[in-house]
């Protein structure tokens, strides 16, 4: 994991999004709106919903993609009479099991993260319990660690790993 520096705090709220949601319904809140949603209404059930639709969305995304690797997969290599041909074709079909598996290890998260939606933990460090902020799990919806533990946690991995 890199230690990208992302603003967890909008700069300003922006004054036509503040209210939003109060008036849209849930499902038509954009990130906007949930960013101008103020400090005191952190992961009420408004952005518990929010992130809740954004992670159940990436699951379908993940799921439909691992589908569509398998029907690829099948795909007979052995009817490509060129050799040449044939291992361009399982180096391709390599390179998408590692994305694949990428994908299953980022799956398992976000099936964590909408686990921790219902057991009312999402949103909040698991070393720290402070807020992880709205910014930073936009960026990142499957985060456990608020900004300053990640990197303290890299950190601590680059001085004991190198």
């Amino acid at each position: 994991m890199s230690s990208t520096t992302i603003d967890t705090k909008p700069s300003k709220a922006d004054p036509k999004h503040a209210n939003a949601w109060k008036t849209k319904p849930a499902s038509e809140l954009t990130e906007r709106d949930i960013l101008a949603m103020p400090e005191d209404e952190y992961m009420n059930g408004v952005q518990l919903d929010f992130f809740k639709r954004l992670l159940t969305s990436m699951r379908e995304e993940l799921l439909r993609s691992a589908g569509e690797t398998t029907e690829h997969l099948r795909e007979d290599t052995l009817l490509v009479p060129d050799p040449a041909d044939r291992a361009t074709i399982e180096e391709e079909h390599a390179l998408e099991l590692r994305t694949r598996d990428r994908e299953r290890k980022l799956l398992k998260k976000v099936e964590q993260s909408l686990q921790r939606i219902e057991s009312g933990d999402y949103g909040w460090c698991e070393e720290t319990g402070e807020p992880i902020g709205i910014g930073r799990l936009l960026a990142r919806p499957t985060a456990t660690l608020s900004l300053e533990a990640q990197q303290r946690r890299e950190l601590k991995q680059k001085m004991f790993n190198d």
